[in-house]
């Protein structure tokens, strides 16, 4: 079926879920595949615990820079330009990852990877939601998002497998034809079509500067917040946090419409669950990869398989939640989810290493069930609390929520790190640390999944 866009054009609402999923499945089968190889990558390459953090970091850091910039620059430039750029710099950053000859020059791809990753979310979604109407968008939706879930259920296991029989290089060549695959649908299937609600307003350049130095400062001062240095950076990212909000409101053409947070309740508690819940969630891969390999001593496949029981519950149930959520109040279906999510993590923050696979697989599920509940709905509540001349913005924001989320919950483990374990590399010396660390680190996710799910209940309330 076709459906017209802003330039009067016509063009097939199936193809471009097709290729707003197949781009989807890339950034999520990027992140996870590689979690599994860390233990591997550390060992290889001489990485320290620090360092080892962010290989992981440095790509959701980029990310969460430059989302909202891009999510501003496709309103008015064009969304499939933006999106067809980033594919074509996540194929070539890939392969130089898989060339990387050291851990910082694999840390510095990674962050080119976490810029076009960031060029290709914040406008797959904005696509979705422009050419599908508001009854069949939480469909859509769930679709989109079940594909990226099944780029998270076959990163561990293909990465498993890849890194233990081809070497971790091999997760990095495998998406190069992936991303080359989608770059030629996309000037095949898509040509003449574009998407660009605001076109013809200037672009907010010193916004956009002074957002990514705060983000910056504070989200790299976050990680080193242990240091004098790191501190001083939080604070002159607060400082510049509010310097940008102070700017935002005044501008006529804003990087970021501030005022969507102040007028819109639904979208601003919802955005504020997205980013609390992955500052929650998003150690539970990172954290049980180490747990799996280093303390329960699985190798990579057999690590692989385990995590995947989280993702396995997230495909099955997000289409479902999807669908529900044009049927029912998606609001109080987030809500549910997300109090399920806090039970799983809560499983986690007992562990100990005599913790039975049993315990740890039914957490996973636990999670997965949660998480695969939440998500569609709440995504459903923001792209659909706001009018379509902010469908790109309002995307940019959620994968930001998200990029934040998991940039701070990566944070979150590095300060932990840096306390319990110090910048050298793991050993069966400092396993007692390693564990101590994922306990710790699993308490203050019970917390945060808690506060989460009070968020997304307040936007129900009148």
């Amino acid at each position: 079926m076709e459906t017209q866009i802003s330039n009067g054009k016509k063009v097939d609402k199936t193809t471009v879920l097709l290729i707003a999923t197949m781009a989807s499945f890339l950034t999520p089968f990027m992140g996870t595949s590689l979690i599994i190889a860390l233990p591997t990558i550390a060992n290889e390459l001489a990485v320290n615990a620090i360092l080892l953090s962010w290989i992981s970091t440095a790509y959701i850091l980029t990310g969460a820079m430059f989302a909202v910039p891009f999510g501003k620059i496709a309103d008015v430039y064009g969304m499939k330009k933006i999106f067809t750029y980033g594919i074509i710099i996540l194929t070539v950053s890939t392969f130089l990852a898989a060339v990387s000859p050291s851990a910082e020059f694999l840390i510095v791809t990674r962050a080119v990877q976490g810029v076009s990753s960031a060029m290709i979310m914040v406008t797959g979604l904005a696509m979705i939601t422009s050419v599908f109407p508001p009854q069949e968008r939480g469909r859509a939706i769930g679709i989109n998002l079940t594909v990226g879930y099944a780029g998270l259920v076959m990163g561990p296991v293909l990465g498993g497998f890849l890194t233990q029989y081809l070497g971790w290089r091999s997760i990095f060549y495998l998406i190069v034809p992936l991303g080359l695959l989608v770059s030629v649908l996309i000037f095949w299937k898509m040509k003449g079509n574009e998407w660009a609600e605001c076109k013809g307003e200037k672009l907010d350049r010193w916004g956009t500067l002074l957002y990514i130095i705060m983000l910056a400062l504070v989200l790299i001062g976050f990680s080193t917040i242990t240091d004098t240095l790191g501190m001083i950076m939080v604070i002159l990212g607060i400082m510049g946090f509010i310097s940008f909000v102070m700017w935002e409101l005044k501008v006529k053409n804003p990087v970021l419409e501030v005022k969507l947070f102040f007028k819109n309740k639904k979208f601003a508690f919802s955005n504020l669950a997205t980013f609390i819940s992955y500052i929650s969630t998003f150690a539970v891969s990172f954290l049980l990869s180490l747990y799996l390999q280093f303390i329960k001593g699985f190798d990579p496949r057999t690590a692989g398989l385990i995590l995947v029981i989280q993702t396995i519950f997230m495909v099955i149930l997000s289409p479902v939640a999807g669908r529900l959520s044009d049927k029912f109040d998606p609001g109080k279906l987030a809500s549910m989810g997300m109090g399920i999510i806090t039970v799983g993590l809560l499983i986690l923050a007992l562990i100990t290493a005599e913790t039975s696979l049993y315990i740890i697989i039914l957490a996973l599920a636990i999670i997965g069930i949660g998480i695969g509940i939440f998500s569609a709905p709440n995504a459903n509540v923001i792209m659909g609390s706001v009018e379509k001349k902010y469908m790109g913005l309002s995307s940019a924001i959620l994968s930001t929520m998200r990029i934040l989320g998991q940039t701070f919950g990566m944070g979150l483990i590095l300060v932990i790190f840096a306390v319990y374990i110090g910048a050298v590399q793991f050993s069966p010396q400092n396993y007692p640390e390693l564990l101590i660390s994922i306990k710790i680190t699993f308490t203050i996710s019970v917390v945060l999944s808690l506060i989460a799910v009070f968020a997304s209940l307040a936007r129900n309330r009148k």
